[in-house]
């Protein structure tokens, strides 16, 4: 089977994700320094990422819908463009060494805004660009280099720090995102023919009942959804575990870059393998997120549960791109976007609770007590879906979507698809997606 770096549109946007997921690794470790040292105030630094975050969770659908009605490519491009200039602002405000909270927050908040319209164009330019046999290996690649990005990322961003100061770490990932829209822009995407243009609420309610259709999807969105909300929890209370129970602060570094090394290492197999219920066995592996949860929880011994959180990060690595290739075979080329944008909006929107409740509950119970709760959850949320008819029976190789859903009809002519090949390869975020 021909690789799918093999091929040039690949190629392409393979080369654009990678520098930008590198630029996109440095930039967390240099925004908290960044804002504690203009202000020095942790309140400051909630406000500059919620200021990001709330603008993508609530335009996260409006950007599935733009994405299916006009190119997801060109709507990629002028997201990279856009938060080219965004990243480039701040990097520039911090180079000229007095920041102001109400730039960065503003900065961040456009940034934001572009990413919802981004996220959702990453399933259709995959789809468009890659042959359906070709699919899992292409994505368990860009899951690889994404991954390597957040093992790799940290280290580089300290290195930018001490040697020039936070401001480069905003003007690289600004570089990145141009770069990438330059990559998109000579990109040739397989075209496809959409249905005829409705109001932007029909094209919401569409693309909602192309998720409620399928057990195995809404099923698996809620799941995904407790992981993430339970990762937010871990999170926040981790690290005073680790410090006060576990042995100080290098067995929270060790816990995170086993985690990384864990997504990693997921990643790779899930270009190799062909599971015969692919969802079935992914959320299943989800379920051993429940492991390090308890055991921080108990404050077993260190080795303990970093060798565990290492596992359920590799148990994350593997969904992602299997999840990204059964979502891109199993609906329509017209809906992906749609269908991408509330996969993501399910991911991302439990977070904020998780970082939210955690706090509230260790107060009045301890931290055990919401680290076991969330657990718990996850273990049944994950576990649960194995109960699904839908999640039980979806098989690989997968068959190819119905490319005229009811309530949708195509103009005639229009795109029917191909068909997927009965000998698939082996390979996807919010997270993704699935948990980002």
């Amino acid at each position: 089977m021909t690789h799918p770096l093999r091929d040039p549109r690949f190629r392409l946007l393979f080369l654009g994700r990678t520098v930008s997921a590198v630029g996109d690794a440095v930039v967390p470790a240099a925004l908290a320094l960044a804002v504690l040292r203009a202000t020095g105030s942790t309140t400051d630094l909630a406000v500059v990422l919620a200021a990001a975050m709330i603008p993508r969770l609530v335009l996260l659908p409006l950007g599935g819908v733009a994405a299916d009605r006009f190119e997801a490519r060109r709507v990629a491009i002028l997201a990279d463009v856009t938060r080219c200039l965004a990243q480039l602002v701040v990097g520039v405000e911090l180079l000229g060494g007095a920041p102001s909270l109400a730039s960065l927050a503003v900065a961040s908040a456009v940034g934001g805004t572009a990413a919802a319209f981004a996220l959702p164009t990453s399933a259709p330019l995959v789809a468009g660009t890659v042959a359906p046999e070709r699919r899992q290996r292409a994505n368990a690649l860009l899951g690889t280099t994404a991954n390597a990005s957040r093992l790799v990322g940290p280290a580089l961003a300290g290195a930018l720090i001490w040697a020039a100061g936070p401001g480069w770490a905003f003007v690289l990932d600004a570089g990145s995102f141009a770069v990438s829209a330059a990559l998109l822009a000579v990109i040739r995407v397989r075209p496809v023919a959409r249905p005829e243009r409705r109001s932007v609420g029909a094209d919401l309610r569409h693309g909602w009942r192309e998720v409620i259709s399928r057990d195995w999807f809404w099923s698996s969105l809620l799941a995904h959804g407790v992981w993430n909300g339970a990762a937010a929890v871990l999170t926040t209370l981790g690290p005073a575990v680790a410090v006060d129970r576990l042995g100080g602060e290098g067995v929270w570094v060790l816990f995170l870059q086993a985690g990384a090394v864990g997504m990693l290492v997921g990643s790779l197999l899930a270009g190799r393998t062909r599971p015969r219920r692919p969802v079935l066995l992914a959320n299943l592996g989800l379920a051993s997120y429940a492991a390090p949860l308890v055991l921080l929880a108990v404050a077993a011994p260190a080795p303990i549960v970093i060798a565990a959180y290492g596992v359920a990060l590799a148990a994350l690595g593997y969904l992602n791109p299997i999840w990204e290739t059964v979502v891109q075979s199993q609906f329509p080329s017209h809906v992906l976007a749609r269908v991408t944008s509330y996969d993501w909006l399910v991911s991302l929107a439990a977070m904020p609770v998780g970082y939210a409740l955690a706090p509230l509950t260790a107060e009045h119970w301890g931290a055990p007590a919401p680290l076991a709760a969330a657990g718990a959850l996850v273990l049944a949320a994950c576990a649960g879906t194995a109960l699904v008819p839908g999640v039980r029976r979806l098989a690989w190789p997968v068959p190819t979507a119905p490319e005229q859903p009811s309530g949708d009809p195509l103009p005639a002519g229009g795109d029917r698809g191909r068909p997927v090949t009965r000998r698939r390869a082996a390979g996807a975020t919010r997270t993704g997606t699935g948990p980002s």
